[in-house]
C-alpha cells in the first residue's frame, strides 16, 4: 500500500517524481525514511522497464549523397517498438533535468556536447543504468535491488527519521 506522506495525491506524485529524477541523475539523495522507501519502489519500476527493453534496436542502411554527388551508405540505429514505448513511459515518470556546464568548459563546447541529446535523464537511464543492471542481473541471477537505504537517525527540528538513498553499483 502506498504511503500518503501527509500530502495530497498530486503533491505526492510530484514529490516522488522529483526525488526519483534527482536520484537517477545524481545517484544519491538525502530525504526522510518514508520518502526514501516510496522513491525506491518507484525507481525500481523505471529501471526494470529500461533493463527489459534497452536492447530493442532496429538497424537500417541508408544511402546518402554528399555535396559532391558521392554516395555512401550509413547505418542508422533506431529504437524498436518496445524500447520506444518504454522510453515514452519513462519520460512521463521522471522530470528531465538540465545538463550543467563544466567549470572550465566553454559555452561552445557545452552546446556541441549537448546538441544531439534531447532528454538527458532518459538517455542516461538507457545508456548507463540499463546495461549495468542487466549485466548485474545476468551475473547474480536476480533482478531488482537497485537501491540501498541508509538510516541516519532523527532530524533535530521535527524528529523525522532521515535516510540516504543511493543506487547500487
Amino acid at each position: 500500500m502506498e504511503r500518503k506522506l501527509g500530502l495530497t495525491a498530486t503533491q505526492r506524485i510530484a514529490l516522488i517524481k522529483n526525488q526519483a529524477s534527482a536520484l537517477l541523475w545524481y545517484g544519491k539523495i538525502e530525504t526522510t525514511e518514508a520518502r526514501a522507501k516510496e522513491v525506491a519502489s518507484y525507481v525500481a519500476k523505471i529501471i526494470t522497464l529500461a533493463v527489459n527493453t534497452y536492447a530493442d534496436n532496429i538497424e537500417t542502411e541508408v544511402k546518402v549523397t554528399d555535396e559532391k554527388g558521392k554516395e555512401t551508405t550509413k547505418t542508422l540505429v533506431k529504437d524498436g517498438v518496445k524500447k520506444l514505448n518504454a522510453r515514452r513511459k519513462i519520460m512521463t515518470m521522471v522530470n528531465d533535468l538540465h545538463e550543467v556546464k563544466g567549470e572550465k568548459e566553454s559555452k561552445a563546447d557545452f552546446k556541441k556536447r549537448t546538441k544531439e541529446i534531447k532528454h538527458r535523464l532518459v538517455e542516461k537511464i538507457f545508456d548507463e543504468y540499463a546495461p549495468k543492471y542487466d549485466a548485474r542481473k545476468e551475473e547474480k541471477g536476480q533482478g531488482g535491488g537497485y537501491t540501498r537505504i541508509y538510516k541516519l537517525g532523527a532530524r533535530k527540528g521535527d524528529a523525522a527519521e532521515k535516510a540516504i538513498i543511493e543506487l547500487v553499483d
